[in-house]
């Protein structure tokens, strides 16, 4: 059992009160950007979802789980590491993920396709104190049920190829959902802020694997994606884009957050 270690702190600890967060925070996302249109050409495949406390990202991310369309049977969850480093992708050694909602199970399959990788380690010491992970789970147990398989992955500072390799090995068809973890540009003036996080944003948008930790603290794992998004021909759609500046924080000092969805075959307009 990997057990909630940002519980009471960047989400309720009370499975009442973080079940009516999420919820309410999905319904204003629905709400400001309702489905429309008819069917898309193919469902979402991959997101990029911030993983701050939610009263700063949790609006960004809602938007990026409201957005999903797909008939998902697991979800491979890619973060960075911020509390111990590590020059691989690290596995947690669960077989559960806790949070306040209950139990996410680990995709076994996805475990044993990865375990045996040279870029793959176990360590539950990466993931005990992590919250890049952790935040996205009442988000996937809400909108995609509480019996989700998720396979999580701790990434450090492995090269795009590394993260892209073991990406490749899971990557799986539509029933696989991918979502990256990371947030954006730290603790610059507003206007500034927003400034670097829009030539990020170019970057994320033309498939160039190329940022570095200033830009986004997730940017091993964002790099990862991009490098096999270019080669299996995903196509990038900014859901939102906000900083904390416009939420609950101070304008002085503020983080960029940012929900990006990935579809396969599609023009860069959709």
């Amino acid at each position: 059992m990997r057990r909630p270690a940002v519980a009471g702190l960047f989400y309720p600890a009370s499975a009442a009160e973080l079940s009516a967060q999420v919820a309410s925070l999905l319904e204003a996302a629905r709400r400001t950007c309702p489905a429309g249109g008819g069917p898309p050409a193919a469902p979402v495949k991959a997101l990029i979802a911030p993983h701050a406390g939610y009263v700063y990202s949790g609006p960004t991310a809602a938007a990026g789980y409201a957005a999903l369309d797909g008939d998902y049977r697991q979800v491979v969850l890619l973060g960075p590491c911020h509390r111990v480093g590590t020059p691989y992708l690290a596995l947690p050694g669960a077989d559960f993920l806790r949070t306040p909602l209950g139990d996410a199970p680990v995709w076994q399959a996805g475990t044993a396709a990865v375990e045996g990788l040279p870029e793959v380690i176990v360590s539950p010491e990466v993931h005990a104190r992590e919250h890049s992970l952790e935040v996205h789970l009442p988000f996937i147990q809400t909108v995609l049920g509480p019996d989700m398989p998720v396979l999580a992955l701790a990434v450090g500072w492995a090269k795009p190829k590394t993260v892209a390799a073991v990406l490749e090995a899971v990557w799986g068809g539509p029933e696989t959902l991918v979502v990256v973890s990371s947030d954006l540009s730290h603790y610059l003036p507003y206007e500034v802020a927003r400034q670097r996080d829009r030539d990020t944003l170019a970057q994320i948008m033309a498939l160039s694997p190329e940022l570095v930790g200033e830009q986004a603290c997730g940017a091993h794992p964002v790099n990862g994606l991009t490098e096999l998004a270019r080669r299996r021909r995903l196509r990038p759609r900014l859901v939102d884009y906000r900083n904390s500046g416009d939420t609950a924080g101070d304008r002085s000092a503020v983080v960029g957050y940012a929900a990006v969805a990935y579809r396969e075959g599609l023009s860069d307009a959709v």
